[in-house]
């Protein structure tokens, strides 16, 4: 049976897909910006000799790196609740998440930018009476950055991605609006195209940013 496509149906819906993409690009920024924070202190607790202090921050880690996103999502706001016996919100809990997810994944990279600095950038910035403090800052830290930015451009372009998750849980994100719109026009493969397309232009020119910066980082060594 040939089917006919037809996104006519789909026109009267664009108020809710782009509402839909405010949300999306609504949690991405608020998810990277708050990961951003929980991977710097994450990453910097993680560069202490401290067994008390590195143990539960490495547990922590492997937690959210070794479960899926989307079991974390549906655990903190069904599970959790239950444990503390409080409700959480379907956008708190899933903000939550993301921002935690992404920001062990941010703690790596920093920490790894960090240790790739030579030790002898250490030791010669210590012999010149600088504390360890004023050693991170203007000497360990101006080279780390230009190690991180890569990486950190491509796991926030993931994180874009990673949003798509929250419509399990009911959050009014683009995905969750398409299927909204499905059910309601029974055009469910121009709806999941307009879908795509529109995560597509989202994140197109942000991975063109990503490769653009990548080459211009590798002609300045």
């Amino acid at each position: 049976m040939q089917y006919h496509w037809d996104f006519s149906p789909i026109l009267r819906y664009q108020a809710l897909f782009w509402r839909g993409a405010a949300v999306t690009l609504g949690f991405t920024f608020a998810s990277i910006l708050l990961g951003l924070l929980i991977g710097l202190l994450i990453g910097l607790g993680r560069m202490t000799r401290s067994r008390m202090l590195n143990a539960p921050l490495i547990a922590l880690t492997e937690v959210f790196r070794c479960t899926p996103l989307l079991v974390q999502i549906i655990w903190f706001y069904y599970a959790l609740p239950v444990l503390l016996h409080i409700q959480i919100p379907a956008d708190a809990a899933a903000l939550a998440v993301l921002s935690l997810y992404t920001g062990v994944f941010y703690a790596e990279i920093f920490r790894g930018g960090i240790v790739s600095i030579e030790r002898g950038q250490w030791d010669a910035a210590r012999a010149l009476g600088l504390s360890r403090w004023q050693v991170m800052r203007r000497v360990i830290l101006p080279q780390a950055i230009r190690r991180m930015i890569p990486p950190f451009v491509n796991q926030s372009v993931t994180q874009l991605k990673n949003t798509s998750l929250v419509s399990v849980i009911a959050v009014p994100d683009l995905l969750y609006q398409g299927t909204s719109i499905s059910e309601t026009t029974y055009r469910p493969l121009e709806v999941y195209t307009t879908v795509a397309l529109v995560y597509f232009a989202l994140l197109f020119p942000s991975t063109l940013l990503a490769q653009w910066y990548e080459r211009r980082l590798a002609r300045s060594h």
